[in-house]
């Protein structure tokens, strides 16, 4: 399985042995897999296998990944892609996928090739194809896309930068926990990616949204969003809709970028494992 860490071969071992249908969790920039640790719990509860599959050498901790920040940089969408791909590669049953920002780009490339049961994909980042450009995502992304030479570097975010991207809708105490419990730094190269995607027709940052073995396919927004905001979200959704498959879209509102992360996680898990629950 090439870079799949010791951690995720034995989720995967563990999946296989239970019987049970996996859910692949995806994150995206500035965080880990441990971030799911709560959606796995209940998702586990619910019956299903989950698997919280890093990047490729992504370290276990936050403590690990701030000490060793070079362990990030480089990671492209069609490198992180074919990682998840590997992964699923070792399953005996075909998952769900869940993926938040990057990550649920990440998941709706990987039902484009066909390979999960159902997804569910959370303020995701845009692929070739989606116009819109708010001026919250160009801010957002300006800590990265304003200096070309972090395309090759790792980038970590101030708390400021992460206040304005992730932590708008949430007060500053929980914003301030989430910052020092959750945050590493980030590949810069998955952002130049999808900043010019619509100007470059050989980009990883694209989606097969038509592929009839896509699977059924849920986009959820949270309406006050500064990294993805609904309209890049609705405009996800309107290409997806050209699948043959059901794809429906569910704006959350009052919610932001943190919206897996903080205090409002479990509506956001419940309305995800609903959609799950009803085709695998």
């Amino acid at each position: 399985m090439g870079e799949i860490g010791e951690g995720t071969r034995e989720q995967i071992s563990q999946a296989n042995q239970s019987g049970r249908t996996p859910v692949v969790f995806i994150h995206g920039l500035w965080l880990l897999a441990s971030s799911w640790a709560p959606w796995a719990e209940l998702f586990e509860e619910a019956g299903y296998a989950p698997i919280l599959a890093g990047w490729p050498d992504d370290p276990d901790t936050v403590e690990a990944g701030n000490a060793q920040p070079d362990v990030f940089a480089g990671k492209t969408v069609g490198q992180v892609a074919d990682h998840y791909g590997e992964v699923i590669a070792g399953l005996e049953k075909k998952p769900a996928v869940v993926g938040h920002s990057f990550g649920g780009l990440l998941t709706q490339i990987v039902a484009g090739r066909g390979l999960s049961a159902a997804s569910v994909a959370i303020d995701a980042a845009p692929f070739r194809g989606v116009l819109p450009l708010p001026i919250s995502s160009l801010r957002s992304a300006k800590p990265v896309i304003g200096n070309p030479r972090n395309r090759r570097r790792a980038v970590s975010l101030t708390f400021g930068q992460f206040r304005y991207a992730f932590a708008n809708a949430i007060d500053e105490g929980e914003a301030q926990a989430l910052y020092r419990s959750f945050v590493v730094p980030a590949s810069g190269v998955p952002l130049f990616q999808a900043a010019a995607a619509n100007l470059n027709p050989w980009t990883e940052a694209k989606v097969d949204t038509t592929n009839p073995e896509r699977g059924p396919l849920l986009i959820i927004s949270g309406d006050k969003d500064h990294i993805a905001p609904s309209a890049i979200a609705f405009a996800s959704f309107k290409k997806q809709q050209k699948n043959a498959g059901i794809t429906e879209f569910v704006e959350v509102p009052d919610r932001g970028h943190s919206l897996v992360l903080d205090s409002g996680w479990h509506e956001v898990a419940e309305t995800a494992l609903a959609f799950v629950r009803r085709f695998v």
